[in-house]
């Protein structure tokens, strides 16, 4: 195990939006050696752009950043479909840059190899050269890996395809190796993602043994109590720094909002006394010249004053309004009869009816999103008019058995990596004025009002794929709200929104009218749904009573 050395100091950082916005300014705190440090804060405030300066790969325009010790990083995002990477692609990708150039070196070798002198020589070279610079004990810590965490040698996964994993297999793919490497910090954006419980379990369980330095972002209010030992928020343009753990960082922000409030006031009555001032001195100084230096005086007290500024106020907290309608349908809204996913599941049989709230539960790789994708597809009828209305691109779900939605269901898909790469290059006002594939567009006033329940018209004309992933899981669910889906299929939806937004996302889904059916690792969120659907680790499909995390 590595000694805790490393640290990260950053000072006076700020940054400005391409559009010209401030996203935030003077953000400074610490990363102590060995310390867990949480970002927390609204969706789009900045936290995943000051993880991206720590990590280099952006430019540091304002402020300064300084670091010990070697860096892993672990960006939000793996996965992604249209993703082509193969894990010992994601592997380098997440070791120390000299490490993976020489493993990407071996691998365009060993492509290139042929029977000539040239390419083996090439590829001889690129061996001694891996080996030289510890790849051989890399490839021991990638073994090591995919045994704990896939349960199969190195060899005979490192050439699969990252997105054929689960979100959850890829999320402890990458923070096993990372926990388990040589850096001495780490930056971990969203790492609870994708994680089901007793993932999250593991996960807290590590980091608290770990003796690195680790900076992340995380929504999960149950990790963030377990692991961090402070709390760095981003919110207002800014970011303070809560020396306790989380348990305590609600009712530290509620005082120190209350301090900004008394301080703001105070310098109202003070502005207010000196205007007061500057104005008697100017009426008396009209009779009495021996007052006009009293007054000059003040009012260079008042420009000065003025010219200070006032303190901040409080962040002004959101407002979310997600008003989901849905719409009647048939009785049973879903019929699924012997229904098998092909090396996932048992054959099973399950009836879903109209209002319905029902939570997909279940660890990750048991099948739950291929289930919601094979709904989202229309079912396994491919003459059936049940068509989706939005959502990610669909792939083919193979199995056996029937799905079969009932009269007048008109799924809506929300993918839990936000798989949309028709609407990366466009902006949130251009996908709702020129509308998109499933609906008719809307003028930009009424663009503007419904990004604006969803608190998000000030990023109207930022494109889709610059979004913050709450933003963009924000933005989906609005996309779900104008498609007509009278059966919501939700994939993880809360994974990326902050406390506000799921809180708004709950109360939209209360009042919809229609079937909701949600994978979901989200403790609080689950206790919403009526009912409980559990995808064992064996195969089985069954329906229990209360929330099953672990069926061990």
């Amino acid at each position: 195990m590595i000694a805790a050395m490393g640290y990260v100091d950053v000072a006076g950082a700020g940054f400005v939006l391409p559009d010209g916005r401030r996203l935030f300014a003077d953000v400074a705190f610490r990363v102590g050696e060995g310390a867990k440090v949480a970002l927390v804060g609204p969706n789009g405030a900045g936290k995943t752009t000051l993880l991206r300066m720590v990590a280099g790969d952006l430019g540091l325009p304002e402020g300064s950043i300084a670091r010990s010790g070697g860096l892993g990083v672990m960006r939000q995002f793996i996965g992604m479909i249209g993703d082509d990477r193969t894990l010992e692609d994601l592997a380098l990708s997440l070791v120390k840059p000299e490490l993976g150039a020489a493993g990407e070196r071996v691998a365009k070798a060993a492509a290139a190899l042929d029977e000539t002198e040239r390419t083996q020589l090439a590829y001889a070279n690129a061996l001694a050269h891996w080996g030289e610079i510890g790849g051989y004990d890399t490839e021991v810590l990638f073994d090591t890996v995919a045994v704990a965490i896939l349960g199969k040698p190195w060899d005979d996964v490192r050439s699969r395809p990252v997105r054929t994993l689960s979100g959850g297999q890829q999320k402890r793919f990458a923070l096993d190796l990372l926990l388990r490497g040589d850096d001495e910090v780490l930056l971990l954006d969203e790492p609870d993602n994708f994680l089901d419980v007793p993932g999250k379990r593991w996960l807290e369980a590590r980091l608290r043994e770990s003796p690195k330095s680790v900076l992340y972002v995380s929504h999960d209010r149950e990790l963030l109590a377990q692991t961090a030992d402070r709390v760095v928020a981003v919110e207002g343009g800014t970011a303070w720094t809560h020396p306790g753990g989380f348990a305590s960082w609600h009712e530290a922000r509620l005082h120190r909002h209350d301090r900004m409030e008394e301080n703001r006031r105070r310098w109202d009555e003070e502005h207010q006394k000196l205007k007061d001032l500057v104005f008697t001195l100017k009426q008396k100084a009209t009779f009495n010249d021996g007052l006009a230096s009293r007054y000059q005086a003040a009012q260079t007290r008042l420009r000065k004053f003025e010219e200070a500024g006032p303190p901040p106020l409080p962040p002004k907290e959101q407002s979310l309004r997600m008003n989901l309608r849905g719409g009647r349908t048939a009785k049973r809204a879903v019929i699924c009869e012997q229904l098998e996913m092909e090396n996932l599941t048992f054959p099973f049989d399950l009836e879903i009816w109209y209002g319905d709230r029902v939570a997909v539960l279940g660890a990750n790789g048991t099948g739950k999103s291929h289930f919601l994708r094979l709904l989202a597809a229309g079912g396994s009828d491919p003459e059936a008019e049940n068509k989706p209305v939005d959502g990610a691109p669909l792939t083919h779900v193979a199995h056996n058995g029937v799905a079969r939605l009932g009269a007048r269901v008109r799924p809506g898909h929300f993918s839990q990596t936000h798989d949309r790469p028709e609407l990366l290059d466009r902006t949130l006002v251009e996908i709702l004025w020129r509308g998109d594939d499933h609906r008719s567009g809307m003028d930009r006033a009424g663009s503007m009002k419904a990004l604006n329940r969803y608190e998000l018209s000030e990023q109207g004309d930022q494109r889709f794929g610059t979004l913050s992933g709450g933003q963009q899981a924000r933005f989906l669910v609005l996309l779900l709200e104008l498609s007509g889906a009278t059966v919501l299929l939700l994939d993880e939806p809360t994974d990326n929104l902050d406390l506000a937004s799921a809180e708004a996302l709950e109360e939209g889904l209360n009042k919809f009218e229609g079937t909701v059916i949600a994978v979901t690792h989200d403790r609080w969120f689950t206790r919403s749904f009526d009912r409980f659907v559990l995808f064992q680790g064996d195969g089985e499909v069954v329906e229990t009573p209360e929330p099953v995390w672990d069926v061990r």
